[in-house]
């Protein structure tokens, strides 16, 4: 009789320490979230390659085809990339180049929309 009842009580034990592990591990649990990213990724070396007098082509070449090509400002191509993890958006830029009337880069502005 004595055996069972110090076995009852281990297996009550046992069943306790599992129940309290669970419940523990499950109230500190978050979803995975997973970063989102969208449009032309580009880093400074990229930016560092953009010199004024490159054509179309070699501007294709280095940041990918743009993400905006308005029909009524045909000599600007605009860059767009974000990074976001759930809700919380981590870096957002806009690069839009400018083109002469020779399609070659005339100009380009870089803005960190994210600020």
């Amino acid at each position: 009789m004595k055996f069972t009842m110090i076995n009852s009580k281990f297996v009550a034990i046992i069943y306790t320490s599992i129940l309290f592990t669970l419940i523990v591990s499950c109230s500190s649990f978050t979803p995975y979230k997973v970063p989102i990213l969208q449009g032309n990724i580009y880093d400074e070396e990229d930016i560092s390659k953009l010199t004024q007098g490159l054509t179309k082509d070699q501007v294709q070449f280095i940041f990918g085809t743009s993400l905006i090509r308005d029909p009524f400002h045909t000599n600007r191509w605009d860059y767009y990339y974000s990074i976001q993890v759930g809700n919380e958006m981590l870096d957002e830029m806009k690069l839009s180049i400018n083109f002469d009337d020779n399609n070659l880069v005339d100009s380009w502005i870089i803005e960190n929309m994210s600020d």
